[in-house]
């Protein structure tokens, strides 16, 4: 059994791209967490606005990433996290939210626990909690879009997809799957691509009672909502034949029969 540290460093990453008032607003939820963040990375996705500018005044990290799109945003973060090229240690966990997140207080204090408390947790994700429409569009939003995702596509998984405003993982899991994930491919969803490659002895948990307060934006009309669930489908697309529900099956038992005696020595 791998160790596991009791007070893991956690690192943040936010995607960005022109959503200034939105990361303020973010930024200042984190600096308000009952466990703060040992380093907060947002990825500058070449915004043209002051999103950069809010980000230093927060003390967060910004690094640039050219290739617009939100998987080369995120794929950057993660691998500053995962091997930082400032000096700084690598991170134990790697949590991710958007720029229009607004984590509740405990939000971090919630994921170091949870790892803590199991060491065969390999990531955690959870739900949404839509800020900024009607109360009929949030309770669609929440129930409907997102609780959607989680009862269709965790049974052609096999495990819970990650939320890709909500989630946190293990820094060994993303050294392991960043070779494997449609990484610079801006038209696909970053976080059902990256749920796709992971396997269920990787230990994906999701905790719905762990909520996180996003923007209703991608729920405002139709084109916007269109737009989201039309990328579903290119997205299992870029992974077949291993998105396929009747090839995972094979798949596991394979990487079971492959697994080292330790399952947990290459992600914890």
């Amino acid at each position: 059994m791998a160790s596991v540290s009791l007070t893991p460093s956690v690192t943040v990453v936010i995607p960005c791209r022109n959503d200034a008032d939105f990361l303020e607003a973010c930024l200042t939820a984190l600096a308000a967490q009952t466990r703060p963040a040992d380093r907060i990375i947002v990825v500058d996705n070449g915004s043209t606005d002051d999103s950069a500018a809010v980000a230093r005044r927060f003390g967060a990290e910004v690094h640039e990433e050219p290739l617009v799109g939100i998987w080369p945003a995120a794929a950057h973060g993660y691998d500053e996290a995962a091997e930082p090229s400032t000096g700084a240690a690598p991170a134990d966990i790697i949590a991710r939210l958007d720029a229009d997140s607004r984590p509740h207080p405990d939000w971090i204090a919630r994921i170091v626990r949870a790892f803590v408390a199991d060491p065969g947790l390999g990531a955690l994700t959870g739900a949404a909690e839509f800020y900024g429409s009607s109360r009929l569009i949030s309770y669609l939003g929440e129930k409907w879009y997102i609780g959607g995702m989680y009862f269709w596509v965790t049974p052609w998984l096999g495990h819970p997809p990650v939320f890709g405003s909500n989630f946190a993982m293990r820094r060994g899991l993303w050294l392991r799957v960043r070779d494997e994930v449609d990484r610079t491919n801006a038209g696909i969803h970053d976080d059902l691509d990256l749920s796709i490659r992971l396997r269920p002895t990787d230990g994906v948990r999701y905790d719905p009672t762990l909520r996180m307060p996003v923007s209703a934006r991608p729920l405002a009309n139709p084109v916007a909502l269109f737009k989201r669930v039309g990328r579903v489908v290119p997205t299992f697309a870029t992974s077949w034949p291993e998105g396929a529900a009747w090839h995972r099956p094979r798949v596991r038992r394979d990487q079971a029969a492959a697994e080292p005696d330790d399952p947990l020595a290459e992600r914890a």
